[in-house]
């Protein structure tokens, strides 16, 4: 199974780190949030991903074509060139890293990977900023179970973001920035089958908006709702807080060993 992330935002409201790279390449303990969301997809046997590049979209690709000395130790020798890796224990991930455009929107980068994604595939999708203790096989089990085109991972947080109503398990609803709806909100770390990207127009569909919203009003988006820790990385803020639960060894979203 694929799992596919966003990483073409300008992350606007992090400016403080975004001015020089990605936000996904915000680094959390050493590390760009977007490994962290990776091994937590891998620990439960995702391991091939699809990257939506756009704003310095080079630096990811950078980062990985780099990725196997990053994480080795090495030996250059200086006289002739020659560079020798040592090798270490690094994951068994396949990563494709595909321009989706500068300006595209959040619905229109996945209907550029429409190629990428087989007849009737099931695929993970989410954002290069978000992390949780997500159990991502109790995600999937849901997911098959009601036989939905898709489901939205929803999450507890403060009413700022867009709020869920639910009846039942299927969402009924999808409120941007809403005071009216129930305490859920979407937490990325959606389960989708590929004839949702029949919902999305163009370059300008923003995925939180009419695809979505269509979904709910066919009675086609399903949501699982995880009670367990979650967090994005919008803010300075909430930056400094990942890194001090990562600092401190308590980072809930390290599920991985």
């Amino acid at each position: 199974m694929k799992a596919i992330i966003l990483a073409g935002g300008f992350g606007t409201r992090l400016s403080e780190e975004t001015t020089m790279r990605p936000k996904p390449m915000v680094e959390i303990g050493g590390k760009p949030i977007l490994w962290h969301i990776m091994n937590i997809y891998s620990h439960f046997g995702i391991r091939e991903f699809i990257i939506a590049l756009g704003y310095k979209g080079e630096i990811l690709k950078e980062y990985f074509l780099n990725f196997y000395a990053i994480n080795n130790d090495i030996s250059i020798d200086l006289s002739n060139g020659d560079i020798n890796i040592h090798d270490g224990k690094q994951p068994d991930w396949k990563v494709h890293l595909i321009d989706t455009g500068l300006h595209t929107k959040t619905g229109g980068r996945l209907k550029r990977l429409e190629n990428w994604i087989e007849k009737d595939e099931t695929f993970m999708f989410t954002y290069g900023d978000g992390v949780g203790n997500i159990d991502i096989e109790k995600l999937l089990e849901f997911h098959h179970s009601h036989g939905k085109l898709a489901t939205v991972t929803t999450v507890r947080t403060p009413a700022r973001f867009g709020r869920i109503s639910f009846g039942g398990d299927q969402v009924k609803q999808f409120y941007e920035k809403s005071q009216e709806a129930e305490g859920w909100i979407n937490g990325g770390f959606f389960v989708l089958n590929k004839k949702v990207i029949d919902y999305i127009q163009n370059d300008e569909s923003v995925w939180e908006q009419e695809p979505i919203k269509k979904l709910a009003k066919s009675g086609q988006l399903m949501g699982y709702k995880h009670d367990g820790y979650w967090s994005c990385m919008d803010t300075l803020k909430e930056k400094n807080i990942l890194e001090d639960l990562w600092d401190s060894n308590k980072a809930p979203w390290k599920v991985w060993g």
